[in-house]
């Protein structure tokens, strides 16, 4: 049951990402209930289940259950703007625990930072960018959300600075779910504080769920 539990995981995750999707095109709220809280403990099993004593493991599952704690908060966010809130907390305690395995596995070496140093002032103008954009609807949480946006550049920047010795494939994952993570949060904003758009809850759900999906494989396959 275990070898096939390991071998299956990340498929039954894809399922159930596609499960909540269409539960969403069809607006049944109460099954979304169900599927989107299920999503980041099945990324915890396969870290349970395919690793063992790998380097910043407990990083990784603290980063992963509080995305669980963010993701139930904000299925409540229609209810109040402390769900909001308290999404945002969990999300920004996720991204400090990934910034502090990033740190945690960066040594000397080459990596896409030291190849691509201009990638950081890119990484600086989409944030404000961003923040331009969004600014005039942000209202009383302008501090927190600028808070947010330094915390997950900041992690996108440390993904790019892991080493290519942890295995390229890796770093191309650990890079990859950064990326996406920074673009799910991005719609996110977008829609909430910019402009809505139809197609709104399933692109955030969709990248969302791959850039934890890529930090996960990411992690599982380094090379130490």
């Amino acid at each position: 049951m275990n070898a096939l539990l390991r071998k299956n995981i990340f498929n039954v995750f894809w399922v159930i990402v596609l499960l909540g999707i269409v539960v969403m095109s069809l607006d049944i709220r109460w099954l979304d209930y169900i599927f989107k809280p299920l999503l980041m403990p099945v990324l915890l099993a396969a870290v349970f289940v395919r690793s063992a004593r790998a380097k910043g493991r407990k990083k990784i599952i603290l980063a992963l259950f509080f995305s669980f704690c963010g993701d139930v908060f904000l299925l409540f966010e229609d209810r109040g703007s402390l769900f909001f809130i308290g999404g945002l907390i969990c999300f920004l305690i996720t991204h400090l625990f990934y910034i502090a395995y990033f740190l945690q596995i960066k040594q000397p070496g080459e990596s896409p930072a030291k190849l691509y140093p201009y990638l950081v002032m890119f990484i600086a103008g989409y944030t404000a960018f961003l923040l331009y954009v969004t600014w005039p609807n942000l209202h009383e949480l302008k501090i927190p959300v600028i808070i947010y946006a330094c915390i997950i550049s900041t992690m996108l920047y440390l993904s790019l600075c892991v080493p290519y010795k942890v295995g390229k494939t890796a770093c191309q994952l650990f890079v990859t779910g950064a990326v996406f993570f920074v673009v799910s949060d991005s719609l996110l904003a977008a829609n909430k504080f910019y402009k809505a758009f139809t197609l709104a809850p399933f692109s955030i759900r969709l990248t969302y769920c791959f850039a934890q999906y890529c930090i996960v494989k990411g992690f599982l396959k380094k090379r130490y």
